[in-house]
């Protein structure tokens, strides 16, 4: 079971507390992914520390982008690709999203890419549909993870039912072999149900991963 923290844009608990609390915290793996300038203090502090976004060049005149080796350098051991935050706002397609997974990859990093229909698209029964061209990008690879983010749920506090999640889920998995963490305002109050569901192999989890104690809690739930 993998629990990851995406903590966007805000700075996020400090890293030396927040590998106390974790410490000691068996059956679950614990992933944080900070903003970059937190990169280096998570690495040192001994939490597995995932990047946002990663590259598919290993240098060039990318303005504003990190390539793989930078990441490394910094004790980065993997990054998310492809978040529905990147797709909506920042242009990011499925061809980008695959080259940043590939490339990352390739070059040892592990990756939680992300894939989600939006409320327009489930509302016309497009869910499958938006999933399948999301997920036919992507190769299978011992590091990769796919997290199903149902955009509607993100940020929003509305979250998918269990049943809906472990609908999706299994999908995912008829499409590709890999785990599949479930994201979209997962809290303390609904992990232990959606965590139950056969196919929902962890959480990518947002703002609740700001909190200690909730970040805690969830990973508990997780085991």
């Amino acid at each position: 079971m993998l629990i990851a923290g995406n903590w966007k844009m805000f700075r996020g608990p400090e890293p030396a507390e927040l590998a106390v609390r974790l410490a000691g915290l068996d059956g679950v793996d614990v992933v944080v992914c900070p903003p970059y300038t937190r990169l280096a203090a998570c690495a040192a502090a001994g939490l597995r520390t995932f990047a946002q976004n990663v590259h598919w060049a290993d240098e060039g005149a990318f303005t504003g982008e990190i390539s793989a080796g930078m990441l490394q350098e910094l004790g980065v051991t993997g990054a998310i690709v492809g978040h529905s935050e990147r797709r909506q706002l920042f242009g990011e397609t499925d061809e980008t999203v695959a080259r940043r997974a590939a490339h990352a990859l390739a070059a040892g990093l592990a990756v939680i890419a992300c894939v989600g229909e939006l409320e327009t698209e489930r509302e016309a029964g497009a869910t499958e549909e938006v999933l399948r061209r999301q997920v036919s990008v992507l190769e299978p690879h011992p590091s990769l993870v796919v997290a199903y983010e149902p955009v509607w749920a993100i940020g929003t506090g509305r979250t998918a039912t269990p049943e809906l999640a472990q609908e999706a889920h299994a999908f995912i998995k008829s499409l590709l072999d890999v785990p599949v963490l479930y994201g979209g305002s997962v809290k303390p109050e609904n992990a232990a149900g959606l965590l139950a569901q056969p196919d929902v192999d962890g959480a990518l989890v947002g703002g609740a991963s700001l909190d200690p104690d909730s970040f805690l809690r969830i990973c508990l739930a997780a085991r």
